[in-house]
C-alpha cells in the first residue's frame, strides 16, 4: 500500500460574504505588518480595497505592491521582495487570481530561504516555510490559494518555471464569490475551464487515489452545472458560489494527485507567447485527453457518470468519447478560442514548445509520456 500525503491550508473560508469574517483568523496569526500583493486592475476596480478595509478594521498595518503581471515574472517576484524588505513586512496578503497568488508564494519563499526564485524550480526545493500568507482569491479557476504549486515566468529563458513546494502553502485561504461577480465573461470562462482542467487531469493521472478522486469528481460535476451560468450572468451569485466550491475541491485534488500534459504544454504557450493560462488549458484539454483515453479509458467512466451519461452497458471508450465531446461543447458554449491564431500566434516554434513541455514539472503526471513528435502533433491541432 502506498503512503499518500495530503496538503491543504490550515484555515479555509469560503461562501458568499465570507470576506467579512476573516479578521479574527488573521489576528490569530499575530502579524505586525503585511505586504498586500495584487495588480493595478484590482486596486483601481475597488476589489483590493474591500480586503484592505478588513485589515484597517483589525488594525493591521500594511504596504501595497500592485505591479503583478498576468504571467508573473522573476522581476515581479524580486521587485515585490524588495518592497517587502523596504517596508519591514513580516507577512503577505495576496489578492487576485493565480498571478498575485503565485507571486506572493514566491516572495514568501525567497524571504525565508534567500537567493533567486529560479533556484526553487522543481519539487520541494526550499528548506524553510514561507512567510505567512493570507490568500484572498478573486477568480474561480486557478485554485492557487489552496495549493502547493506556483508558476513564475523566467523572462530570460522564456520558460514558465513550475514550483511544487509544501513550504509555499498559504496559512489562510479565502474564497468569497462576491469578489468575483464583476469579472468579465471571457475571464470567467477561461478560469472556469482552467478549474475543469485541474479536476480532469487529477482524475486521469497515475497519482490519483480515492480521496483526490472524490473531490475532483465533485468539482467536475459542479463546473459542468454552473460554469455556463456564470459566464452568461456574472451576477448569478448562486452559480458563482457553486464555482467557488468547485475550485476548492478541484484544487485539493490536483494539489495532492498531480497534473499532466495539458498543463505542461499550456505553460510553454504562456512562457513563450504570454498567452492566458486558462485559455491555453481549455484549448489543449480535449486534445490531450483524447490521447490519454487511448491509454487509460477506464479513468473516464466516473467522469462520464457525474456529468449525466448512462454508463450502464457502455464501454470505457464510449464513456471517454462522451466526456471529451462534452468538454468541447462546454468550451464552445463559454466562448473559448479553438486556434492559436485567434490569440495572435500563427507560426509557433513547435520544437521549442515541445522540448520545454517535456521538461515541465507537470509532465511526469500524465498517464503516458509522449515523444517529442507526439507533443508536436498535439500542438498542431490548435494551430
Amino acid at each position: 500500500m502506498s503512503t499518500h500525503v495530503y496538503y491543504v491550508p490550515p484555515v479555509n473560508l469560503m461562501g458568499k460574504g465570507c470576506l467579512k469574517d476573516i479578521g479574527p483568523y488573521i489576528q490569530e496569526l499575530g502579524l505586525k505588518k503585511a505586504l498586500v500583493v495584487t495588480d493595478k486592475f484590482l486596486v483601481q476596480s475597488g476589489i483590493a480595497g474591500k480586503v484592505t478595509a478588513v485589515l484597517d478594521d483589525i488594525g493591521l498595518d500594511y504596504a501595497l505592491y500592485d505591479d503583478v503581471k498576468p504571467n508573473p515574472t522573476c522581476k515581479n517576484v524580486h521587485d515585490g521582495h524588495n518592497s517587502l524588505i523596504a517596508n519591514g513586512c513580516d507577512s503577505l496578503i495576496s489578492i487576485g487570481g493565480g498571478s498575485p497568488q503565485d507571486t506572493a508564494k514566491a516572495i514568501g519563499i525567497i524571504a525565508t530561504n534567500g537567493g533567486h526564485i529560479s533556484q526553487y524550480e522543481g519539487v520541494h526545493q526550499s528548506k524553510s516555510k514561507a512567510l505567512p500568507i493570507v490568500a484572498v482569491n478573486t477568480t474561480a479557476g486557478t485554485s492557487a490559494e489552496v495549493t502547493i504549486n506556483y508558476v513564475i515566468t523566467d523572462e530570460d529563458r522564456k520558460v514558465k518555471m513550475v514550483m511544487v513546494d509544501k513550504n509555499s502553502l498559504a496559512s489562510i485561504s479565502v474564497n468569497d464569490p462576491e469578489l468575483m461577480v464583476d469579472k468579465p465573461a471571457a475571464l470567467t470562462a477561461a478560469t472556469g475551464m482552467d478549474a475543469l482542467t485541474h479536476a480532469i487531469e487529477a482524475l486521469v493521472t497515475p497519482g490519483s487515489y480515492p480521496v483526490t478522486d472524490a473531490t475532483a469528481l465533485a468539482a467536475v460535476e459542479l463546473i459542468f452545472n454552473n460554469l455556463a451560468r456564470t459566464v452568461k450572468n456574472g451576477h448569478d451569485i448562486e452559480a458563482r458560489e457553486q464555482m467557488v466550491y468547485a475550485i476548492f475541491l478541484g484544487g485539493l485534488a490536483f494539489n495532492n494527485a498531480g497534473l499532466g500534459y495539458v498543463h505542461a504544454m499550456a505553460h510553454q504557450l504562456g512562457g513563450v507567447y504570454d498567452l492566458p493560462h486558462g485559455v491555453c488549458n481549455a484549448m489543449l484539454l480535449p486534445i490531450v485527453e483524447e490521447e490519454n483515453a487511448k491509454v487509460v479509458p477506464e479513468k473516464f467512466r466516473k467522469i462520464a457518470q457525474v456529468i449525466g451519461y448512462d454508463i450502464q452497458g457502455k464501454s470505457d471508450k464510449a464513456c471517454a468519447d462522451y466526456v471529451i465531446q462534452r468538454i468541447k461543447d462546454l468550451a464552445v458554449e463559454v466562448g473559448i478560442p479553438t486556434k492559436l491564431s485567434e490569440l495572435g500566434v500563427s507560426d509557433p516554434d513547435l520544437d521549442l514548445l515541445a522540448e520545454n513541455s517535456m521538461k515541465d514539472a507537470c509532465a511526469p503526471g500524465n498517464p503516458f509520456l509522449p515523444t517529442k513528435e507526439e507533443v508536436i502533433a498535439m500542438f498542431k491541432k490548435i494551430i
